[in-house]
């Protein structure tokens, strides 16, 4: 089957990668561990082979947990000036749980995306691109 094929429904990318869905049908796991893809959908039999998220779930995570751990801690400090053993203590677990807890989605989204968009590396409009070197 191919990866573009009539047979499924489209599927919304985000709603599906938050679930952990195949990108394709929807139903199938995406995830065989915690951040372990299963190789194929188990539903449409959909190859994620093309599926390769690299670090930019990561960043995506650290940049809004950041965002909101600062923003948590600014708050706090400004509204009750608590001890610095209160923020040593109150947002490291924060960050671990909500970057745990994120890390996931996050790559569910960045594989749907990369199927639904057609992502492939070296490409640019579906065309492989062959020179490497800037045109003089």
């Amino acid at each position: 089957m191919s990866r573009d094929s009539a047979h499924y429904p489209r599927q919304k990318p985000v709603p599906t990668g938050i679930r952990g869905r195949c990108p394709r049908c929807g139903e199938g796991r995406l995830f065989a561990g915690f951040l372990t893809l299963n190789e194929r959908c188990q539903t449409c039999c959909l190859d994620f082979d093309f599926a390769d998220s690299g670090d930019g779930p990561a960043v995506f995570v650290i940049l809004i947990i950041g965002f909101v751990i600062a923003a948590g801690a600014l708050l706090l400090e400004l509204a009750y000036a608590p001890p610095i053993w209160l923020h040593a203590v109150l947002w490291p677990p924060l960050v671990l749980i909500f970057s745990l807890g994120l890390l996931r989605p996050m790559k569910g989204v960045m594989i749907a995306l990369q199927f639904v968009n057609q992502a492939r590396p070296g490409e640019i409009r579906g065309e492989i691109r062959t020179d490497t070197e800037p045109k003089a």
